[in-house]
């Protein structure tokens, strides 16, 4: 007998887990596919930690998101039973006239979030772990902090197959429209098989241009560097220590406490190699990216070691106006897609499973993603 799912999500990542999950606390008959194990380390959604916060420089349209992922992190850690989300505020530092403090500034005021501007003296007083120079400015929010990514992930997978999803370990050759019906191919453990369903959410990440070729959109995919470097003192360790983001004239740089022996981890946002084949990333050092990132470390973290203690990569998926891609298939109102998150999307991954898993039953949402619509190069 066929067994036809309401909804197959492809990609359990940040947001199709979150989509998986938010499907089974509805009831759905819905089935889970990744050609890698839960949690994995061949994405996106790995490294320990990721930022969250809701003064969002980069669009003011997003702060509606972020309000609503923060009222559905807070009840992931309750439903999972564990802590999940660490509200350790977030210093940002950049010119007056550049793009993350007047952004911050402005979502801050559209928003009416708790955002503090802080002077020369009360930065270096209330956070000498983090070095100020003179011609910038520094905001203080402290509402923001960083959510445990895996943990995360293993959350939404884990409370999504305990209310009845199904999950499949296995590689998607091709998903094809049939009627009212869609088909995803498969090759897994136990060979090639058709899966049938309603509808289909596709979250492919960094295989997004394989998985979405018709939509249109060029994505580019990025390799990114994660680095580790010892904490010199206790100001750097979890507690009293705030994540931090700078803006630079040599780049955009973030950090995160030390939550362990391990150290803080410091990275750039800005930069980054093009990928030509998501299945082959190389795990080496990128001495380049070193030498930017242990010189941010010398200017403007003491007590953290300039020196990489350990290192990750990961993928950014970009999209040309560094905007995610949410809504419904262009060509295809059976299915429904979230690609090209560029680097600063998983904060959002329980809103826009959400949105997704009201998009596949319903049709529509009442969560704000017009400006994100997979169709708007083409209007």
């Amino acid at each position: 007998m066929t067994v036809v799912y309401d909804t197959i999500v492809i990609g359990t990542g940040g947001i199709g887990s979150a989509a998986l999950y938010e499907l089974a606390k509805r009831g759905s008959r819905v089935l889970g596919i990744d050609q890698f194990p839960p949690a994995h380390d061949r994405g996106s959604s790995h490294g320990r930690t990721r930022m969250i916060r809701q003064a969002y420089f980069e669009h003011v349209d997003y702060v509606p998101l972020l309000l609503r992922a923060y009222d559905l992190w807070d009840e992931l850690e309750r439903v999972a039973g564990e802590r999940l989300f660490f509200r350790c505020g977030l210093v940002e530092i950049g010119p007056p006239q550049g793009i993350v403090i007047p952004g911050v500034l402005q979502s801050a005021q559209r928003h009416r979030l708790n955002v503090v501007e802080l002077s020369a003296g009360e930065c270096g007083s209330r956070f000498p772990q983090l070095r100020r120079p003179s011609d910038m400015l520094a905001v203080w929010e402290p509402q923001a902090g960083y959510l445990l990514v895996e943990a995360c992930v293993a959350a939404h997978l884990r409370k999504a197959r305990e209310l009845g999803a199904d999950y499949e370990n296995a590689v998607v050759h091709d998903w094809t429209v049939r009627g009212d019906n869609v088909q995803v191919q498969v090759t897994g453990h136990g060979g090639s098989r058709t899966y049938f369903a309603d509808r289909l959410i596709v979250c492919g990440g960094a295989w997004a241009s394989r998985l979405l070729p018709e939509i249109g959109v060029p994505f580019r995919v990025l390799r990114k560097h994660l680095h580790w470097c010892a904490a010199q003192s206790p100001m750097h360790v979890r507690h009293g220590c705030p994540a931090f983001f700078y803006e630079t004239a040599g780049g955009f740089f973030y950090g995160f406490p030390a939550l362990d022996d391990a150290g803080v981890k410091v990275g750039e946002h800005s930069g980054g190699e093009q990928l030509p084949d998501p299945d082959r990333v190389p795990c080496d050092v990128d001495p380049r990216d070193l030498q930017r990132v242990m010189e941010f470390v010398s200017r403007c973290l003491p007590f953290v070691a300039p020196r990489s203690t350990s290192h990750a990569t990961c993928m950014y998926t970009m999209t040309p106006d560094e905007n995610f891609v949410v809504g419904q298939h262009p060509a295809y109102e059976q299915v429904v897609i979230a690609a090209g998150l560029s680097g600063h999307g998983f904060k959002f991954a329980p809103a826009l499973g959400q949105a997704l898993a009201d998009l596949a039953r319903d049709g529509r949402t009442s969560l704000p993603i017009e400006f994100l619509r997979p169709d708007r190069w083409r209007l």
